[in-house]
């Protein structure tokens, strides 16, 4: 078994769309779009065959308290501690905001932690 997609709501859909394919090599399949329920997505899909979905409804909009259940964080693998740094200081330089990091978790983990542009946690690991 394997998760198939990870779904994610978002406020600005093409800004996402763009962020996800600028650093993470994602390519979006074609824009979904249901007039009749105001709703419309992408999926991404990353080189390992993962696939994040990004969508925006009418209506909808995601919670901005950090005090909440449900979806915390997406991890990304980038191989080395090397990536993982260089990548948390190109996204440092365009200005998205370090949570904590680079650094060894307590489990083990080589980490660091971003926000995407909407707020959502990125997790960039080895």
């Amino acid at each position: 078994m394997k998760i198939e997609h990870v779904a994610l709501w978002v406020r600005d859909l093409e800004k996402m769309r763009e962020f996800y394919e600028t650093y993470f090599n994602g390519t979006a399949g074609e824009k979904y779009h249901n007039d009749k329920k105001a709703f419309e997505s992408y999926f991404l899909s990353f080189d390992d065959n993962t696939r994040l979905e990004i969508m925006r409804q009418k209506g909808v909009d995601q919670p901005d308290s950090r005090n909440r259940t449900g979806f915390a964080h997406i991890a990304f693998s980038l191989g080395s501690k090397e990536k993982v740094d260089q990548m948390t200081k190109r996204l440092t330089n365009d200005n998205y905001n370090l949570i904590n990091g680079p650094r060894t978790t307590g489990d083990g983990y080589y980490e660091s932690v971003i926000e995407d542009p909407e707020g959502n946690l990125l997790e960039l690991t080895i």
